[in-house]
């Protein structure tokens, strides 16, 4: 199996945190002082993960350029889940389960940023279609903080059918919609749900629009007529948090 790069504090400590066997080696800069890669670098060899010194140019090299902040990792991903997961992950949750759909984000940085906020929400899992939308990628994983491997990842080959089977399972879908007549806020958001949201630019796909029990907008009263995805996500997944305190 092929190893990806850890760029970054963040991504290295939590990769270090939760999933350690699966880190092949750690490189660090010579000389680095901060206190964080000092206290990683620590836990590292508690841990019995391999370590190398390397100077900035070479981990600039390694990293294309990348913000590293002195420290890159080799890390043997886990596979992606498929469809046929979802059916134990609906059921372990049971009234709990609340997925995030995400329909063709192709931006990682946003991919990242949505599955920051399903973490830290407590989503069940993050569902994505096979082709085009991004996948987990270093950049993914730094701009998650950690959490693309924290949070089950579905990929869908056929993301119509994996609604279809998401509602067969008894979860409702709420899909985001700036021209929905209903705000968020007055839908009924408690038992098992999935938010829906669709790309950057196009919003979610007919088939996709199609498959969904309500459609909910997010009340804005500025000029600007959109908010970015990962926002809208955000925003989304902690109002089913709020609903259900």
């Amino acid at each position: 199996m092929s190893a990806d790069l850890l760029i970054g504090i963040h991504s290295v400590e939590a990769a270090l945190k939760y999933d350690a066997d699966n880190l092949v080696e750690i490189y660090v800069e010579t000389g680095a002082h901060n206190p964080r890669v000092r206290e990683l670098v620590d836990r590292a060899k508690e841990l019995g993960v391999r370590l190398h010194a390397r100077d900035r140019e070479a981990l600039e090299r390694m990293t294309g350029g990348g913000r590293h902040q002195g420290v890159v990792a080799r890390y043997r991903a886990p596979a992606a889940l498929g469809e046929s997961d979802l059916p134990a992950l609906i059921d372990a949750a049971g009234n709990d389960a609340l997925l995030l759909v995400l329909d063709g984000i192709t931006d990682p940085h946003n991919l990242g940023a949505c599955l920051r906020s399903a973490e830290a929400a407590g989503a069940t899992a993050v569902i994505v279609p096979k082709d085009r939308a991004a996948g987990i990628t270093p950049t993914v994983r730094r701009a998650s903080a950690g959490a693309a491997d924290r949070v089950p990842f579905i990929v869908a080959a056929n993301l119509a059918r994996t609604l279809k089977s998401v509602k067969d399972a008894g979860v409702w879908l709420v899909g985001l919609a700036g021209d929905a007549p209903e705000p968020l806020y007055r839908i009924a958001l408690k038992g098992p749900i999935a938010i829906v949201v669709g790309s950057e630019a196009e919003g979610m796909r007919r088939l996709t629009r199609e498959h969904c029990d309500f459609l909910a907008r997010i009340p804005m009263r500025g000029e600007v007529d959109s908010l970015n995805v990962s926002v809208a996500t955000g925003i989304a997944l902690f109002e089913v948090l709020r609903q259900r305190a």
